[in-house]
């Protein structure tokens, strides 16, 4: 019998005294943490769910390691993420992201970049089938904001609060990338399914009670009713109920199996 394990992020705000006075504050994050890990949870899934002042690197991280040492081939972890998201700019000789930035996670402590992220997940076994779902802004060249009414702004940390917290950091956020770069050996990344809220150049919202991603992923799923296919017909059923403004994205990393994508979504 496969084993299912979810880790669940919800941050409603983060560390003013690591981000230069900014809160980030936000409504429904740790709701969708809550939600996610009841959906898992119904499907047979182990869940852990850390909220906002207890998503510090070091515990995600460390709740990560303690997966990948607990999952083997067949089995299935299953990772979502509601909170702020934002860039760093990539190191000047490197060539891995066309942007030439780094999109971020915007942990309590600190920004998490995605190559982090792959690395952490490139620690499971190979077979472990893998799936993120993240619900933040990766705030490329957006030119358009979601509605900014009360409970429905953009889950991005400000660019100005971007670029004052890397020059304040840059030497650590630069050494955090060379030792991901000396790390990367054979430069294969990790075999993963990712559905995040929004393409590169747009944004995703917040909402009252749900981000607008995560609450139309659980209007999709139905607590289970959902029986139209696998992850690709679930994310194209996601994208058909979402303004034009914010189109979730569906991206694979390195080759997961096929048969894993074809699979009724969040099977153990």
């Amino acid at each position: 019998m496969p084993t299912g394990l979810s880790l669940h992020l919800g941050l409603n705000h983060v560390d003013p005294d690591a981000y230069g006075g900014w809160d980030g504050q936000l409504l429904a994050c740790e709701n969708d943490a809550r939600d996610m890990a009841a959906l898992a949870r119904a499907s047979g899934f182990d869940a852990t769910v850390l909220l906002t002042s207890e998503c510090t690197v070091e515990n995600i991280t460390a709740a990560f390691r303690a997966a990948a040492a607990r999952l083997s081939a067949g089995d299935i972890l299953l990772f979502t993420y509601s909170g702020h998201g934002g860039q760093l700019p990539n190191l000047k000789d490197s060539d891995d992201e066309p942007d030439d930035l780094d999109e971020t996670l915007v942990f309590y402590d600190r920004e998490f970049l995605d190559d982090e992220l792959n690395r952490e997940l490139a620690r499971f076994d190979d077979g472990v089938r893998r799936i993120s779902l993240l619900d933040s802004c990766h705030s490329g060249s957006a030119i358009e904001l979601p509605s900014e009414e009360p409970g429905h702004t953009p889950r991005m940390m400000p660019v100005y609060k971007q670029r004052e917290i890397y020059e304040r950091d840059k030497a650590a956020y630069q050494a955090i990338q060379r030792e991901l770069r000396a790390d990367r050996g054979d430069g294969r990344p990790a075999d993963a399914l990712l559905i995040s809220a929004c393409q590169d150049n747009q944004f995703a919202s917040d909402g009252p009670v749900n981000g607008k991603f995560t609450g139309t992923l659980l209007k999709v799923w139905d607590g289970g009713a959902f029986d139209d296919g696998g992850y690709r017909e679930f994310h194209r059923a996601i994208l058909r109920r979402m303004p034009s403004s914010q189109s979730p994205n569906l991206y694979l990393s390195g080759s997961p199996a096929p048969e894993f994508l074809r699979e009724r979504p969040f099977t153990v």
